[in-house]
């Protein structure tokens, strides 16, 4: 079995310096490093159990199939403040059929983001027995 130390998800944006307002401005994710240097320079963020890394350019958006799941205390207050700052809401929170509040997002270059709310009575969170 692979020991894994580390991850991250890496993300080659369009335009680099705008989805590093997007992620650091608008969801305030924390920066965790920086490496290089002008606009194409490389930004980690931290998203609490792993990173997301933006550097580079790509001539493309990332595929329709290419998706982050972000998991978040509240969607309501998320949805709230990610709506002041102008973030476009793709769908507002609902809570879904398998007991995830679930809200979508979108990134500038597309990338669909989902933030998730995990109901204290939800098993991933509750075990009966356990």
């Amino acid at each position: 079995m692979v020991h894994v130390l580390s991850s991250r998800t890496l993300v080659h944006p369009t335009d680099p310096e705008r989805s590093r307002a997007f992620y650091g401005e608008q969801l305030g994710l924390p920066v965790y490093r920086e490496f290089g240097t002008g606009p194409e320079r490389g930004t980690v963020y931290f998203l609490g159990g792993g990173f997301l890394e933006v550097s580079g350019r790509s001539d493309a958006a990332a595929a329709p199939a290419v998706q982050l799941w972000l998991q978040v205390a509240d969607a309501a207050a998320a949805h709230e403040e990610l709506a002041a700052k102008g973030v476009e809401i793709a769908r507002p929170p609902v809570r879904e059929p398998w007991g995830l509040v679930e809200m979508w997002i979108t990134d500038p270059d597309g990338i669909r983001i989902v933030l998730v709310e995990v109901p204290a009575d939800h098993p991933l969170r509750y075990r009966p027995g356990i």
